[in-house]
């Protein structure tokens, strides 16, 4: 019965194509890390694209697909180019590709308190033993942050066809940060376009939104109630809140990508030789692959 309702499923375009999904020539993909802000910058965009339909936790994988949540049929009638979602490392499928990357630092502690909302780990569980489990490539099955971030800059790094954002960018001015992946995309926005995107996008709207519609969102379904997904949506958190010697054990580990991305480190910042080494590896990553 079930390889039965596999099939009609697929035969109706109702199946979700993941690593299957056919990729159109004029695809734009939206890369990020998990929780780096991908879901924010879904509703900017569908805001902005999809005016006469706001976008809501409901909707949100229709208008801005995700290959792994989003029927193939959705795929099929969307209009082009198609701007889609994504978690995952280097893929030469991708055609052009935003990619957005946060601070480790308040990824991390993300990453966290969302694994304490799907209840994957308790309230008492030790920040020490996540940061572990993270550095390690452990709390999602796209790599860790540092392997996601780096196949991308080895290959796309100053290609055209790819666009660099720094969430933290986009918090201290999202309009401006909109309008460069709207000339990137290629589609027509005002101004006045762009600051009701904005509006309709704003962390107290999506919180209202996720109270009514928590069940409605395969990122949020049967998870806790009294944690929000949707939390301070800013940046430098990880100063207050995370314990130093986790700071410390991030910076160790991709101190050198994080300076190249604008980063400042709270330790002492590794020598110019060392960031030139990096610089270096990354160019020669670039051309063996």
């Amino acid at each position: 019965m079930k390889e039965l309702i596999a099939v009609v499923k697929h035969g109706l375009g109702l199946h979700r194509p993941g690593r299957n999904l056919v990729i159109l020539p004029d695809d734009v993909f939206l890369v990020s890390f998990p929780k780096s802000g991908n879901t924010w910058i879904r509703f900017l965009l569908a805001n902005l694209r999809y005016p006469d339909q706001p976008a809501t936790f409901a909707n949100i994988h229709r208008l801005i697909p995700d290959p792994t949540g989003t029927a193939r049929r959705d795929f099929d009638r969307m209009a082009r180019p198609r701007i889609i979602k994504s978690h995952e490392c280097f893929d030469p499928r991708y055609p052009r590709v935003i990619y957005v990357v946060r601070d480790p630092r308040d990824v991390v502690l993300s990453q966290y308190h969302y694994h304490r909302k799907l209840m994957r780990i308790g309230d008492d569980s030790p920040i020490e033993n996540f940061v572990t489990r993270f550095l390690a490539g452990e709390t999602c099955p796209h790599g860790s942050w540092g392997q996601n971030i780096t196949t991308w800059l080895a290959t796309r790094e100053g290609d055209p066809r790819f666009l660099l954002l720094r969430y933290e960018d986009m918090v201290a001015d999202t309009a401006r940060e909109l309008a460069k992946i709207v000339k990137f995309v290629g589609i027509t926005a005002n101004a006045e376009q762009i600051s009701l995107a904005v509006e309709r996008s704003s962390a107290g709207r999506m919180r209202k939104l996720e109270q009514t519609q928590t069940e409605q969102c395969e990122l949020t379904k049967g998870s806790r109630k009294d944690l929000s997904f949707v939390r301070a949506a800013g940046s430098g958190g990880w100063r207050s809140e995370l314990p130093a010697p986790q700071v410390a054990r991030i910076e160790a580990a991709w101190g050198p990508v994080m300076r190249h991305l604008g980063y400042e480190l709270s330790s002492q910042s590794p020598s110019e030789s060392r960031d030139s080494e990096y610089t270096g590896s990354l160019s020669g990553a670039a051309q063996n692959l």
